[in-house]
């Protein structure tokens, strides 16, 4: 089925514009989420079997999750469970909604396997996003939600505004992450600074230890950060248990040609790997297993998401793979690892 996708819809597919395919089809497995029939056929296609792991204190059936930006408005997380994720992260999720920046803001760069997107977290806002889950959870597999700041708020306001939305959205998911590295957002990425990261954790994290049930908090961290600020980033986890999602895109272009050089947005894919690999490796030092890591950025095929696991990821998500390799990537991720004797298993408790 990976060999049809590539050879003969990927083709037809890559014919049209990247979002008008993206919005089709994901209205196409929407459509799918009520039609039991069709949930066990793709279930069944994509079963690979379990390596359960346990980290951030969550049981997951399988380490393989799939990465915030896909199902941005929370629409088909069950029929997204089928594919063998074993976890999904939605959104990114904003206080209200917002369109985004102007189209066309979604490019493929073919050749490299990249992805080029601007974006700007468009989304059907928080309380869309809670109508929505409360009707389509439980997913039957742990559920993520990813929140982001509108653009309009100013940096100083965001606290309160990451704030309300985790709120509103609390009931719903089984963990929580912070953008605070879209490249599409302006001045997003100042919160990666140690002062205004402090301000922005504190009131969620006094929300979440005020709660009935606290669930885990995670940051998802830019791959261009220098390294001092990554230590800033690692220290700011460590002193406040934080999980940490490594890495969003990249601005960076090294391994494209010139034609690319211009097209403003973040750049995801393969050409992304290598910056995202080294990013992992130096935070896994630096927090030396002491909170929950996930890696993101470049996972293609088993191989690598093991090196994933290596460097330091106790899970990994995959978003841009999906759409070049198919909807069979989890499937063939779990088979190499089952094939090649690998284990990514941890108790995920940390201090």
């Amino acid at each position: 089925m990976s060999f049809l996708y590539k050879k003969l819809l990927r083709e037809v597919l890559f014919q049209f514009d990247p979002e008008t395919v993206h919005d089709a089809m994901l209205r196409s497995v929407r459509s799918l989420q009520n039609v039991s029939a069709a949930g066990r056929v793709i279930e069944l296609l994509a079963r690979a079997g379990d390596f359960p792991v346990t980290a951030a204190g969550i049981a997951f059936k399988n380490p393989i999750g799939l990465a915030a930006g896909f199902d941005k408005n929370c629409e088909a997380p069950r029929i997204l469970a089928k594919l063998g994720f074993g976890f999904l992260e939605l959104g990114t999720i904003t206080l209200r909604p917002q369109t985004g920046n102007p189209r066309p803001r979604l490019f493929r760069a073919r050749e490299h396997k990249g992805i080029i997107n601007r974006m700007g977290f468009n989304n059907a806002g928080a309380y869309e996003a809670a109508r929505r889950l409360q009707r389509l959870l439980p997913a039957g597999v742990p559920v993520g939600l990813n929140i982001g700041k509108n653009a309009d708020c100013p940096l100083d306001d965001a606290p309160r505004n990451y704030l309300e939305t985790l709120k509103t959205l609390y009931p719903f998911g089984d963990y929580f992450t912070l953008n605070i590295s879209s490249p599409n957002t302006l001045q997003l990425r100042e919160l990666h600074r140690k002062e205004r990261l402090a301000r922005l954790v504190e009131p969620a994290l006094d929300f979440i230890n005020g709660s009935a049930a606290k669930k885990p908090l995670f940051i998802k961290i830019a791959p261009d950060l220098e390294h001092a600020e990554l230590k800033e980033v690692a220290e700011t986890a460590l002193k406040y248990s934080l999980g940490i999602i490594a890495t969003n895109t990249t601005v960076k272009r090294d391994h494209l040609p010139e034609v690319w050089r211009s097209c403003e947005g973040g750049l995801s894919g393969l050409p992304l790997r290598d910056l995202s690999n080294e990013t992992l490796k130096k935070l896994a030092g630096l927090t030396a297993g002491r909170v929950p890591v996930m890696g993101v950025g470049g996972v293609f095929d088993g191989a690598s998401a093991i090196e994933k696991f290596r460097l330091g990821a106790d899970l990994v998500q995959v978003y841009s793979g999906l759409i070049y390799e198919g909807p069979l990537l989890v499937k063939n991720i779990l088979n190499y690892m089952k094939k090649t004797g690998f284990s990514p298993a941890k108790t995920g408790e940390y201090a």
